[in-house]
């Protein structure tokens, strides 16, 4: 059995009037028979001081007084023990009177007969108020246990609203009735063959659901939305009681809470609320856990709609522009060949050359992504020539600079790096084209390269439009466009691309925007062990094309 909390027993004694003790054993029935002979105890040595002190100073007050002054026994017993022991402050109440003070004195008879009458008027008295002090003292227990049972449902509703996960919730839920009333508690729930199996349960013997569980009842109570088993108006002839997990749109499952037969009455009809409140939350958490999901779900598809159709309209819009011009070079090669001079000729093959180059690049870097996406990227490192790479990925976007100058910056002695060089090359290509694309034709682009304690640094600089400050990270998401660069075309693909295998190296890149005008894009890759590689590097100054 779990270990209770000090403020868990606190509230299990608070509202003990409604609650079983869950383990009865010798203790606490010896305590109680304690508890039930001090209250006599008390009222009899209240009730011999006040005859005392009566009789010493009886003189200054009448027989009505006196009369009056022997129900503080009778007040105090009926506040502090209940209905017996202010009964018994009565009774010797009236026999102490009647012995020491009313005359003939020390003789339980009476010289008047009247004082039999204001015998019974004091009896009646002290019983109509002791009945109303112990209702008052049963109001503010049932009030006190009521504030008990609204506190633990409200930290516990603290607790499941700002829980995330159902079965963490629910067991939360299971226990806190197992530590409430001491009996076994299990929720179930519907499971996608439609059968309703056990989600979490607390206080059965070794972990195993008891055979006293009835299936046919349970299938009833999910069925009809209502509760049942005992203490209830349906098959109440069970050992459990079954409570449906419903809401106003359906039921979600249903709580099953062990029946006490050896308590009826007030503890019955006071425990069905609490357990309809537990399940009340059960409902309400699974009912937000199942919108949760619908709601993730809806904005999945919703998102997973808006990114296929931006690649969609990206695609076709990048695939038709090269399509068209090689089309159009081809039908002018085929149909005025005899027409055409040879520097025609060459400049619509060259014309198709690059349309062709174009979109190798758009399905390059559209297998890229899915491979990114898929997990089935590898990367095949070898020892790479930095001024090699920058070389091969120049000579690729050769054709797309037109009047652009390249201005290639690299220091001597820089070392080789353990890359894949396929995969740098096709990020060198994605930076290079960016740059190509946002920048007007004539400006100049800048490479430059340095390395320092083992990482290497490369630096590709534009003349272009720039990027806003607030937007340097978010160009290197997929699909993303800058709110500047929404009249150019694009499939935001370029630079995701280059972010995944720069990281796939376990480097990283930025851009940010240049001092004056364009944008500087960074890339940071580990070096590696250079002793390592044997490889000889010659002395690279500067290169331009």
């Amino acid at each position: 059995m779990r270990e209770v909390e000090p403020s868990v027993l606190k509230w299990r004694v608070l509202t003990s009037y409604m609650m079983p003790w869950p383990n009865p054993g010798k203790l606490p029935e010896e305590s109680s028979r304690r508890s039930g002979r001090f209250p006599y105890l008390v009222i009899t040595l209240m009730v011999a001081l006040l005859t005392t002190v009566f009789w010493k100073v009886g003189n200054a007050f009448n027989l009505v007084n006196l009369a009056l002054l022997y129900l503080l026994p009778v007040l105090v017993s009926a506040a502090r023990w209940g209905r017996g022991p202010s009964f018994y402050a009565a009774g010797i109440g009236v026999v102490s009177f009647d012995f020491f003070f009313v005359p003939p004195v020390h003789r339980f008879s009476v010289a008047d007969i009247r004082y039999l009458v204001s015998f019974i008027v004091y009896l009646a008295v002290a019983a109509f108020t002791a009945s109303l002090a112990a209702q008052l003292r049963q109001n503010a227990r049932e009030a006190i246990a009521r504030e008990a049972v609204t506190s633990s449902l409200f930290t516990l509703s603290t607790q499941v609203a700002a829980g995330r996960d159902l079965d963490q919730v629910l067991r939360e839920i299971v226990v806190h009735a197992w530590n409430t009333f001491g009996l076994p508690t299990a929720i179930l729930l519907p499971h996608p063959n439609g059968e309703l199996q056990v989600q979490v349960m607390a206080g059965f013997p070794d972990g195993k659901l008891t055979p006293a569980l009835e299936p046919r009842v349970i299938e009833w109570v999910y069925k009809h939305g209502q509760m049942a088993g005992y203490g209830s108006s349906a098959h109440r002839d069970g050992n459990f009681l079954y409570v449906p997990l419903k809401t106003e749109s359906k039921v979600h499952g249903v709580m099953c809470v062990g029946a006490d037969h050896r308590r009826t009455g007030t503890s019955k009809s006071a425990r069905i609320p609490v357990v309809q409140a537990l399940a009340g939350l059960a409902s309400v958490s699974i009912a937000r856990t199942h919108f949760e999901e619908e709601a993730k779900i809806a904005h999945l598809t919703a998102e997973s709609e808006r990114l296929r159709t931006a690649l969609l309209d990206s695609i076709s819009h990048e695939l038709r522009t090269p399509l068209a011009t090689i089309i159009g070079a081809a039908t002018a090669l085929g149909e005025g060949a005899s027409v055409l001079s040879a520097d025609d000729q060459h400049e619509l093959l060259l014309t198709v050359h690059e349309g062709a180059m174009r979109m190798n690049r758009l399905v390059t870097n559209l297998l890229g992504m899915v491979r990114l996406e898929s997990g089935m990227l590898r990367l095949n490192k070898k020892w790479c020539d930095v001024s090699d790479m920058i070389g091969v990925a120049l000579s690729q976007v050769h054709d797309a600079l037109q009047n652009r100058k390249v201005s290639v910056h690299l220091p001597s002695g820089l070392p080789p790096v353990a890359v894949d060089d396929v995969l740098v090359e096709q990020a060198l290509v994605n930076l290079l084209s960016n740059a190509i694309k946002y920048s007007p034709d004539g400006s100049a682009i800048d490479i430059d390269a340095l390395e320092y304690d083992g990482v290497l640094t490369l630096r590709i600089r534009d003349r272009g439009i720039g990027i806003p400050e607030d937007e340097a990270d978010k160009i290197f998401d997929k699909f993303y466009r800058s709110q500047s660069a929404q009249a150019i075309p694009g499939t935001g693909l370029g630079l995701a691309i280059c972010k995944g295998i720069i990281q796939a190296h376990g480097g990283e890149i930025y851009a940010r925007p240049a001092d004056d005008t364009g944008t500087v894009f960074t890339i940071r890759l580990p070096v590696g062990d250079s002793e390592q590689q044997g490889l000889s590097l010659g002395d690279t100054e500067e290169m331009s094309f």
